[in-house]
This record gives C-alpha cells, structure tokens and sequence, in this order.
C-alpha cells in the first residue's frame, strides 16, 4: 500500500492560497491536512472559519482535520460541515476520550487521537481498538518548521505493535519535521501516513515531493 501524504496547511502561501490549493489538487496527495489552534492548549493560532470554508470549497482532496484546542468536542458540528474525512482530537485535550471518539464516528468521519511526544503510547491501550487513526505529534504542536524528534521512530513501532496485538485497524499518522529523508525511516517503521509541511509547500516541485514521499 502507497503511503498516504498529507500536505500541511499551515506552511501554505496565504498570500496565494488558490495557487497551493490547485497543486494539492493535481498533485497526487489524498489527504490535506489542516491544523486548528487555539492559542491556549498551543502557542499559536491559525485557520478561522472563512478561511476553512474557502479551502473546503477549493479542495479536492480529503480534508485531515487536526485540533490543536482545548474542548475539541466544541468543533464537531463545525468540523462536519467542512465535509472533513477525518476529525483529530489531542489524548491531552480531551477528558472523555471513549465519548468523544464514539461522537466522532457518529458524525461520519474517521476518529482520530493525536499523542504529544511526551505522550506515551500506552495511553491508548484501553480504545486503541476503537479509533481510525494515531497521529503521533514528531515535534512540539504548535509551530511549522521544527525539528523532527529521532525519539518517534521507536513510537510509531511501539504502536504498530499495540495496533497488532489488539487487532485495531487504526492507521499511524506522523506529523512534524517530515522530508524524504524521515519520511523514509517512518515508513519503515510502520507508518501510514505522513505530514508534510515545508517539505512540500517549500520546495521547487511540490509536486514531485509528495510523489516521492507516496512511494516510501
């Protein structure tokens, strides 16, 4: 199976959004993937809704919607509405987690959990079976362009291994310092999918870099 590249909003040119919006679109990517901050559960803010709502209409590509927000359930409906494939709530942000995954499913879309890098992957022993989708954070949330911590190779093999041992059918997702060079070393490991950010948007031939990280 093709890795699935998920291109990050946030390293996007706002000051030509259509232009990036059309090379996702012919590009090979199958996911976007966009970051909502809050600025209080991360440092940052990012996307409001008219903004969301023009890249909803403007996309052809699933949209990997990522809370970085405090009361994540708060968004479902709006979240909904973008028409998003995938709905991602932080274990650190959400006390009912097992409700909010259950909601999630409820409301059509594929049920994520992301984790911190602090957070250990054990955490979700308990309704590992229950989710879609395991975004493992490779950098501190918040912020575009930070470094890739090495530490997530061994995460997304711990959890390839929790995911085989309960039978979960959840895909791994590793968002943060994403290039061709981790991209590769995460695939091995086991990964699904991967963000990319300024890996993408960033470069020369977009295009080609998602080609290249889809055949990992």
């Amino acid at each position: 199976m093709s890795i699935i590249v998920s291109p990050s909003l946030l390293s996007a040119n706002f000051a030509n959004l259509q232009s990036d919006l059309d090379m996702i679109n012919r590009s090979e990517a199958e996911w976007l993937h966009i970051d909502i901050m809050d600025g209080v559960f991360v440092p940052n803010i990012s996307f409001g809704p008219p903004v969301l709502q023009y890249v909803a209409e403007g996309c052809t590509k699933a949209l990997d919607v990522h809370l970085m927000v405090v009361n994540p359930m708060n968004y479902l409906d709006a979240v909904k509405a973008l028409g998003a494939k995938v709905m991602n709530i932080h274990y650190e942000a959400c006390t009912h987690l097992h409700r909010a995954i259950t909601q999630i499913k409820e409301a059509g879309m594929m049920a994520g959990v992301t984790l911190n890098p602090s957070t250990p992957v054990m955490m979700l022993k308990d309704i590992i079976a229950d989710l879609d989708l395991v975004l493992l954070m490779s950098v501190n949330p918040g912020f575009g362009g930070q470094k890739f911590i090495p530490h997530t190779v061994e995460k997304v093999k711990e959890l390839r291994e929790l995911i085989a041992a309960t039978g979960s059918k959840a895909l791994i997702e590793v968002d943060g310092g994403v290039n061709e060079q981790t991209g590769r070393v995460l695939a091995e490991a086991g990964a699904d999918v991967l963000v990319a950010g300024n890996a993408v948007f960033k470069a020369e031939n977009p295009e080609a870099v998602i080609t290249a990280l889809r055949s990992l």
